[in-house]
């Protein structure tokens, strides 16, 4: 083993052995072999991730292939195989989607009213294929403007401008059910239907608020027009009863002497408390104040 020849031929099987060759000329060769393998593997990696696809929550997935067009299969969330460059996934989101469509349409009585609705709409997920072959991925915006402005210019037709405001829930109910009959027709599924505004031409909106003034009017002249005739039957009735009075005094003066002698007799007391509850200190004639009740009255002494 000390022979340096022997050494050197060691040495060479050793090198031989690490690169998969018997002689010293093959050592390129397994290098070679090496990065024949990393790249095998790297392109395994590439091919395997191509035929993956995923499908994330709230969305599904449909296959068009080159051989045989769009497959009727729909796949779910998660992950799924396909085969590369042949066929390739088409992804549509199935969660509600809000779409707000504003509309210039005449009603019954020729008045021009803009109106905003807003709908829920979602594509039903056992037609995706279908809808793919008809509309394409953008369906909504294909479908939803013609149909939502049909559905708005015939329903607000059969009413007058007042009747849509105070038959608002009716209107809307009717607008629901035809934008859904008609959405089903092209596979849209509508979860809500509402209108979110009604505005009116500021020459309506002016002839409005001028009606409203007139009725106010109106009902204030007709308040005053009832006051007046209730004024006027309480003094018809006041007066009646002052001559009831007048009538029932008279005959109480005829029949009882004495009456107005109470009477005198009454009002001085009435003067009497209102000069008691008085601040002031006055000195009055009795006799014309009507407080000598001791007086001898012109019931008892007719001649004076």
């Amino acid at each position: 083993m000390n022979n340096p020849e022997e050494q050197l031929k060691e040495m060479q099987r050793k090198l031989q052995n690490m690169f998969g060759g018997k002689r010293g000329g093959n050592a390129p060769k397994g290098m070679f072999g090496l990065g024949a393998a990393i790249v095998t593997l790297g392109a395994l990696g590439v091919g395997l991730n191509a035929s993956l696809f995923n499908v994330d929550g709230g969305h599904r997935a449909i296959k068009y292939s080159r051989i045989s067009g769009i497959k009727p299969e729909i796949y779910s969330e998660g992950t799924h195989l396909r085969i590369p460059w042949i066929e390739t996934p088409i992804i549509y989101d199935v969660r509600a989607k809000p779409t707000s469509i504003q509309s210039l349409t005449g009603t019954k009585d020729l008045q021009m009213v803009n109106i905003v609705c807003r709908v829920l709409s979602r594509p039903n997920q056992a037609e995706l294929p279908h809808i793919f072959r008809t509309l394409g991925t953008n369906y909504d915006e294909r479908v939803l403007p013609s149909i939502i402005n049909e559905v708005l210019k015939g329903v607000v037709a059969q009413f007058n401008a007042s009747q849509l405001i105070t038959q608002r829930d009716k209107v809307s109910r009717l607008i629901r059910e035809y934008l859904t009959e008609r959405a089903l027709y092209f596979n849209l599924v509508l979860d809500d239907v509402s209108l979110t505004h009604i505005t009116f031409s500021p020459e309506f909106a002016s002839a409005v608020e001028a009606k409203q003034i007139a009725q106010q009017d109106a009902q204030r002249a007709a308040f005053i027009v009832e006051r007046a005739k209730m004024e006027k039957q309480s003094t018809i009735v006041r007066a009646k009863g002052e001559a009831a009075s007048a009538e029932l005094i008279g005959e109480a003066i005829q029949s009882q002497p004495g009456f107005l002698e109470l009477r005198r007799i009454e009002t001085a007391r009435d003067i009497a408390q209102i000069l008691q509850k008085s601040g002031n200190r006055l000195v009055l004639d009795a006799n014309s104040l009507l407080l000598n009740v001791t007086e001898s009255s012109s019931v008892e002494n007719p001649k004076r």
